[in-house]
């Protein structure tokens, strides 16, 4: 009786002597854990506010090149003294086809002699018409090789005017500065000055999408109620694609129709 109570008592006096971890050093444990949790959600935002600068801040000011126009051209005062507004130096030919920026030809009707005491006159006589050198502008619209673009059924036929895509230019008194991208050689005006293509005005960019706004509400649509109605243009648009023969294109349709699609704007 005596020895199991012996071993009993052996037994309770090892178990006393087995440490035990005190609450304090898991509570331990336990912060350290949240501290290094805590440390890498502070590295990731860090990381995302960093590339969020990087891509929407420093990046644009990196990819276009800032230039000058070669001549300091005043719209305002043109449109002021010029009759004719606009159209008298951007025109459309006999053809049909529009003049686009005025040749050194055209300016020369007023500009044999040095007109006025401005500086940018004197140097636009000097340097390009005593030489006969073309003034080599650079074009805020200038599009890819493959995109035709006619100005005559936009201008003539649609009634646009120069403000929906081109903004108030006749209102400047001189040209902006023209923003190339360094990998393109295009104008920042194509893409947009916002990087994540959101624009608030129809000439803040000149990208498909934007003609795809217009020309979308014009494709298979003959009335007001059907413009209305998106389901039912929708419906046809998919019944054209899938039954391209079958589709009867009225006049009114636009680049979404089987006169040339694509090869209408793109040669």
């Amino acid at each position: 009786m005596s020895t199991a109570q012996d071993k009993l008592n052996q037994d309770a006096a090892e178990q006393s002597q087995q440490p035990i971890e005190s609450p304090t050093e898991q509570d331990n444990e336990d912060k350290k854990g949240n501290g290094a949790g805590s440390a890498i959600l502070l590295f990731f935002i860090l990381g995302f506010i960093a590339s969020l600068i990087m891509g929407w801040v420093i990046f644009p000011k990196v990819l276009y090149s800032r230039k000058k126009q070669p001549i300091n051209y005043n719209h305002a005062l043109h449109i002021e003294l010029v009759d004719g507004s606009c159209e008298n130096c951007h025109y459309f030919r006999q053809d049909g086809s529009f003049s686009g920026i005025p040749k050194l030809a055209d300016c020369l009707e007023c500009h044999e002699e040095i007109n006025g005491v401005s500086p940018e006159e004197e140097k636009f006589f000097t340097q390009y018409v005593t030489t006969g050198r073309e003034v080599p502008w650079l074009i805020y619209s200038k599009q890819p090789p493959n995109v035709f673009f006619s100005h005559a059924p936009h201008v003539k036929m649609a009634k646009l005017g120069c403000v929906t895509c081109h903004g108030p230019i006749g209102e400047s008194t001189e040209p902006k500065i023209y923003e190339e991208n360094r990998l393109t050689g295009y104008s920042r005006d194509i893409w947009g000055r916002n990087i994540a293509g959101i624009k608030r005005n129809t000439w803040d960019r000149m990208k498909m999408n934007d003609c795809e706004e217009c020309h979308q509400r014009m494709a298979y649509t003959e009335t007001v109620a059907e413009i209305q109605q998106p389901l039912i243009r929708h419906l046809k648009e998919m019944v054209a694609v899938v039954f391209p023969n079958a589709a009867q294109t009225k006049k009114g349709s636009s680049v979404q129709t089987g006169k040339g699609a694509c090869f209408r704007c793109h040669k």
